[in-house]
């Protein structure tokens, strides 16, 4: 079917890097050799490379483009790479950037759990416990750095029988899909996602975002925290800060102009699971090392 809307020769094509590669790839009828606007939307994400690596099949799409032609870049991160990009233009691009009026929203209770590197997986299933005790119908997005971790996570926490669900980049797209859709639906009430879910997805009311890394950057904690207290409504977001991440807590403060406030926990009760939290952190990763 899209090969059929190709061949009609549509003004606009909207399209994911790999989708588009792979149309490339196996047609001998479309081309893009009269393109005369590129637009990267998520450029920060599409040029980064890490578990979601887009860099082949952008390769091949912009050897696919026309020479002369009109790039545009969207990004709501300036990241190092695109600054780097930037200095390396020919010519010298425009480059504008949109003054944020909001940081974060009132209704958003933001707090900060100061944990030790070694302790931290501890402290996460506690606090998933905790607020699935207190509030089972609640929806929990957690945030990982990693697709590895978001991998790990969510099969540890199902090990814990949590109704969990991962979601990061190096799914297929329909698993994502099916991934969102059980998390709408309700049949999974804890979605443990890389930065992909952060922007750009129809995420349903969430009241709770847990941050299992601190951010690097505080547009990326913004974005995240994002996703709860929307619309009017109350949402809480939790940073799991180690030893290492108080500059970036600092950071975060400095941008959003308010303080993150302390999230008491019972640590005998972190202890208590500390042990069994660790040996199941440890065969889930062999499991996912095998699989």
């Amino acid at each position: 079917a899209q090969a059929l809307e190709l061949a009609r020769k549509p003004h606009v094509v909207v399209a994911t890097p790999g989708r588009l590669a792979d149309h490339l790839r196996s047609s001998s009828t479309f081309s893009l050799r009269k393109l005369k606007f590129l637009v990267l939307d998520e450029a920060d994400r599409l040029l980064e490379q890490g578990c979601a690596d887009f860099t082949e099949d952008l390769e091949l799409i912009l050897e696919a483009v026309p020479r002369r032609r009109q790039t545009l870049l969207f990004s709501a991160t300036l990241t190092d790479t695109l600054s780097q990009l930037r200095g390396l233009a020919a010519n010298k691009p425009f480059f504008w950037e949109a003054e944020a009026q909001v940081r974060t929203v009132e209704e958003l209770d933001q707090r900060y759990l100061l944990v030790p590197e070694a302790l931290k997986d501890s402290y996460l299933v506690h606090l998933v416990q905790t607020f699935q005790d207190q509030h089972e119908d609640w929806a929990i997005i957690i945030f990982t750095k990693t697709c590895k971790d978001c991998q790990v996570l969510n099969m540890m926490l199902r090990k814990f029988n949590f109704p969990s669900v991962a979601l990061h980049s190096m799914m297929k797209q329909r698993q994502r899909f099916a991934a969102l859709a059980k998390f709408k639906s309700s049949i999974f009430k804890i979605l443990i996602a890389t930065d992909v879910a952060a922007r750009g997805l129809d995420i349903p009311t969430v009241q709770v975002v847990i941050n299992h890394n601190t951010p690097g950057l505080p547009k990326i904690y913004i974005h995240r925290v994002g996703r709860t207290a929307r619309a009017g409504r109350k949402g809480v977001a939790i940073t799991l800060v180690t030893q290492y991440d108080i500059h970036l807590v600092h950071a975060i403060e400095e941008e959003i102009k308010a303080k993150l406030q302390e999230f008491c926990v019972e640590e005998q009760r972190v202890l208590d699971i500390l042990t069994h939290v660790n040996v199941t952190r440890r065969e889930c990763e062999i499991v996912s090392v095998q699989t």
